[in-house]
């Protein structure tokens, strides 16, 4: 197993002085009486319900839902059996990998979950190859082989070290082959899993109703029988919700203001409470080499002269944020501060020089595209921001454009937007999942990063790796690669936070490895 200790979240809860000096404990025993569902608000609302299709916030749904051969107990810092209950290599190159499935596993509806429904599963993955899909995840992987009933052998074509991490995945989710299309999508709102909860109803862009799945079996030990997410537009209407007691948990979304206004603890709020840990969220800019003005280079690195990403992260997110100057954040081996290295403060005339030696002497015309509804209140305004510093420059003409998230990302799978934004939480916690997934011909952002460097040297000599702490030379190879070509371009590195309701314990357990919220850890208190 990796070293995984470097990277992990400390998460620390803030409760006020009046809250403890009323008996708030934050680990007060489980309500015995059924109160109904815990409700958890989050403005980032699934794309999709197939795991074969996303390769995005989708996967917070699915971790509840679904069920993958490995994933994160409470406290690991490391993939662990869940359907599976042993997996290991079997060979000392890292190139096949083998599981065992616990046995008597059945899907929701009574259905057997066994090794050929595992290996349809991945199969399914990489012939639907969705773009921008969670086939990109597969690359190293040759086939999958189901020998019996209860073993999964997968043969990879290249030694793969962080392939434990991909099947922890919830992109790597176990679906019924009998519900779900081999060479197709599955379009409607129903779900058949084995995970710790099955969905009982789903309305698009609204909630999501989750109940114990009494089929499951697996290692999350479950302290409440039902959880309601609910899908908001912004955090103004979430934090208003936790306030009037409409839910009792939010998470992904919470807004700068919502949050300083939590942390002072005004007395309308003595019934809440804010966990706040550190995390490797990260946002950043994507340039469309196929773009007129966003392909040539000169601009690229004249953008990145004149952003002042800590202006962004005060003006705007009032230090909730920290500035990021490469992809890899902070807390992870091999994170460097490459952009800063490289450009410095923010220059204008560093940036005119740039372009003037490109032979570009008129303000470069560029249209920014943000989405309206995902990464929470602020993007619109960070938008705003980024405009102003590069107009202000006089080196730069921007129109912003924005659409709802659905739509976002179909346009840019295709290639319509010359520079747009996108957020990132990472599949697994390790440098390899801020480069590998944005490089190449397939890559999550569905346009083609060729960096045959990246993707022919430093990531498979990184793979065969095991002990994560060796790779930190490949790690600053293949970031200064990144910041040299000025493809994408790192803003900010977020904080995790987590606003909860006095009454419900459970919060400080509830994120995974890669900030997944794992709703079966929420519990209702007795004592105060």
């Amino acid at each position: 197993m990796f070293n995984r200790n470097r990277g992990l979240r400390r998460v620390v809860a803030i409760v006020s002085m009046s809250s403890l000096a009323t008996g708030c404990g934050i680990l007060s025993p489980d309500d015995p009486k059924d109160e109904g569902p815990i409700v958890v608000g989050t403005t980032s609302a699934p794309s999709t319900l197939d795991p074969a299709a996303s390769w995005d916030g989708s996967w917070e749904l699915f971790r509840n839902i679904y069920q993958t051969l490995l994933s994160y107990p409470s406290g690991a810092t490391a993939p662990q059996p869940d359907a599976a209950e042993k997996c290991a290599f079997t060979d000392s190159t890292n190139r096949v990998y083998r599981c065992e499935l616990r046995e008597g596993l059945t899907f929701s509806n009574g259905d057997r979950l066994d090794a050929r429904a595992v290996k349809y599963s991945i199969d399914r993955i990489k012939d639907i190859n969705v773009n921008g899909g969670p086939a990109g995840l597969l690359g190293s992987l040759e086939r999958v082989q189901a020998p019996s009933g209860r073993e999964v052998v997968f043969h990879l074509n290249k030694p793969d070290a962080t392939f434990p991490f991909v099947l922890a995945t919830p992109a790597m989710s176990i679906v019924d082959p009998d519900d779900y299309p081999a060479d197709a999508l599955r379009e409607d709102a129903g779900v058949v899993g084995s995970g710790p909860y099955t969905l009982q109803s789903y309305k698009d862009g609204e909630r999501a109703e989750l109940v114990r799945n009494d089929r499951y079996e697996g290692f999350a030990e479950r302290h409440n029988k039902a959880v309601t997410v609910r899908y908001f537009k912004d955090s103004a209407g979430m934090v208003k919700a936790l306030r009037d007691g409409a839910i009792q948990v939010t998470y992904r979304g919470l807004a700068a203001d919502d949050v300083i206004d939590l942390q002072g603890k005004s007395g309308k709020d003595e019934h809440l409470q804010l966990v706040e840990g550190s995390g490797t969220e990260i946002s950043y800019l994507v340039f469309n080499p196929e773009d007129p003005w966003a392909g040539r280079k000169a601009v690229r690195q004249a953008v990145a002269q004149v952003i002042d990403r800590a202006a962004i992260a005060h003006e705007v997110y009032q230090d909730t944020v920290d500035p990021l100057y490469s992809m890899v954040p902070a807390g992870l081996t091999g994170h460097t501060t490459g952009f800063f290295d490289d450009y410095g403060d923010p220059s204008v005339p560093k940036a005119r020089e740039l372009l003037e030696d490109a032979g570009i002497t008129e303000p470069v015309p560029l249209t920014l595209w943000y989405t309206s509804d995902r990464y929470g209140s602020e993007t619109a305004e960070e938008f705003k921001e980024i405009k102003r510093q590069l107009d202000a420059s006089g080196l730069f003409e921007v129109t912003l454009e924005s659409r709802p998230w659905k739509t976002y990302v179909a346009g840019y799978q295709k290639g319509e937007y010359p520079v747009f934004g996108r957020g990132w939480s990472p599949d697994f916690p390790d440098a390899e999942n801020f480069i590998a997934p944005f490089v190449g011909e397939q890559n999550a952002l569905g346009t083609p990063y060729v960096a045959p460097e990246i993707t022919g040297e430093l990531l498979p000599r990184s793979r065969r790796e095991s002990d994560r702490a060796n790779v930190e030379r490949q790690f600053e190879r293949a970031q200064q690669i990144m910041v040299d070509d000025a493809r994408l371009l790192p803003l900010w590195q977020g904080k995790q936070y987590v606003a909860v309701s006095t009454e419900i314990s459970g919060a400080e357990q509830a994120l995974d490895p890669s900030t997944i919220m794992m709703m079966w850890q929420f519990r209702r208190k007795t004592s105060w």
